[in-house]
């Protein structure tokens, strides 16, 4: 996990809590720049995917889900910055009803990579 050092939220005591125990068995890296972190992990033959709820690619199908996948999920109001979104190879959004207006980034996340692993069989 890659957590921007700045304007970002950071791995608390109540988030290793919520964790029930995942925080400890993943490695997690706070980094000062994240786009040059997203540019030297793209350069490294990860896929850098974009969740975004008005992208055209369906999260489970995108291009280099076979391979390393990096994905990156915004913030719960403003979504990916501007920048980061220039930074990912693929948007891709989770498809949801209309009847639900848009998911929580951790539900979000969470969705994406149960997508991901599934497609990957």
């Amino acid at each position: 996990m890659i957590i921007p050092e700045r304007r970002s939220a950071q791995l608390t005591a109540a988030a290793w809590k919520t964790s029930a125990g995942a925080a400890a068995r993943i490695p997690v890296a706070l980094v000062t720049n994240l786009n040059r972190t997203l540019k030297q992990y793209a350069d490294a033959g990860f896929t850098v995917v974009g969740l975004d709820g008005e992208a055209e690619t369906d999260i489970s199908g995108f291009p280099g889900s076979d391979g390393p996948v990096l994905l990156v999920v915004g913030s719960e109001g403003e979504g990916l910055a501007r920048l980061v979104r220039q930074n990912c190879d693929v948007l891709a959004a989770i498809p949801i009803g209309s009847a639900v207006e848009s998911l929580n980034a951790s539900v979000a996340a969470a969705i994406a990579l149960y997508e991901i692993s599934r497609s990957r069989g």
